[in-house]
């Protein structure tokens, strides 16, 4: 398993706006790409303006994350839009294994 990892720093007002374009752009894609294995939406304050964006996808193969990404799977990928929300957009990504990995059983 391949974790891909991207980050950026966006707009804090836009943090509920972006989850719902972040559902229609991102995640759509990621659901509809065969090979990946989820993902997760994640934010971090940095100040009262600025916010960091992150998305952990985890992918079968490298295939996978090409049909995905691209060719060159390490370039990062954006939307038409995203110019209204980010402030960043940092050319790559990162790709870790995944050797182990453990998911808790729901709770009942």
């Amino acid at each position: 398993m391949i974790l891909r990892l991207w980050s950026a720093e966006m707009r804090a007002s836009e943090v509920d706006a972006y989850i719902r374009y972040f559902e229609v752009t991102g995640a759509k894609d990621y659901g509809a790409t065969p090979g990946n294995l989820g993902y997760q939406l994640l934010f971090e304050d940095i100040d009262s303006e600025r916010t960091r964006v992150m998305t952990l996808s985890w992918w079968k193969s490298e295939a996978d994350i090409r049909t995905f990404a691209g060719e060159d799977f390490s370039r990062a990928r954006y939307y038409p839009e995203d110019d209204r929300y980010l402030l960043t957009f940092p050319d790559t990504v990162q790709h870790f294994r995944v050797p182990i990995s453990y998911r808790s059983p729901p709770a009942t």
